[in-house]
């Protein structure tokens, strides 16, 4: 699904660039992506970095996994082919959002490191930021908030991530979270505090 198909198409580029879009934002921009095992705690942590920066004025947007999966991915499932594509095309979408002068939070297991650093090769540098929500198989399993670790040791889910699907963990992650013994709003603050100290929350 990676080919370019369309022959008879030509890249525009817009007369607004990226840094102009971000002096008007007042702010970088980025993809923070949370990747980790279902349960560990991506889309919670997220979504609370998602509000303290919309508190303090930082223009941001979440792509969550299953929100996603309802609509522009709604077509594709869970085999290893359709994983790939999954994380391809949000990939493209959170690039957009990124090049607009806003923060894409994306909260996906994307359990393949391959996939993962694909995206990262076609952000610039420094505008991806991967985060690793690192919660242990035990303690997502002890949590299991869809049932669905449950549903996977019974066999009724094949190929689920940490059961019978292997996840990836990062090679270069940018931010490590120990989901295992940390609050969510430890973790969101460690998020934040890594935006302000390396410069991403002024322009």
């Amino acid at each position: 699904m990676t080919d370019q198909k369309a022959t008879n198409v030509t890249w525009h580029d817009h007369t607004v660039t990226k840094v102009e879009r971000r002096k008007l934002m007042g702010h970088k921009s980025a993809i923070l992506w949370f990747t980790g095992l279902s349960g560990a705690g991506k889309s919670t942590v997220a979504n609370t970095v998602d509000h303290l920066l919309h508190e303090k004025g930082i223009h941001t947007y979440v792509l969550d996994g299953d929100n996603v999966r309802m609509g522009l991915n709604k077509n594709l499932g869970f085999s290893a082919e359709d994983r790939t594509e999954n994380i391809r095309r949000i990939g493209e979408v959170a690039k957009l959002f990124s090049d607009a002068g806003i923060f894409v939070l994306t909260a996906f297991i994307s359990p393949y490191r391959i996939d993962r650093d694909r995206v990262r090769e076609i952000m610039g540098e420094g505008e991806f930021i991967e985060v690793y929500v690192n919660a242990s198989l035990a303690t997502c399993e002890d949590r299991d908030p869809k049932g669905l670790y449950k549903k996977a040791r019974a066999g009724e889910i094949k190929g689920f991530t940490g059961i019978d699907d292997p996840y990836e963990e990062p090679a270069k992650a940018e931010l490590i979270l120990d989901a295992d013994t940390k609050s969510i709003d430890e973790l969101a603050q460690e998020v934040v505090a890594y935006l302000d100290s390396n410069g991403y929350l002024s322009a």
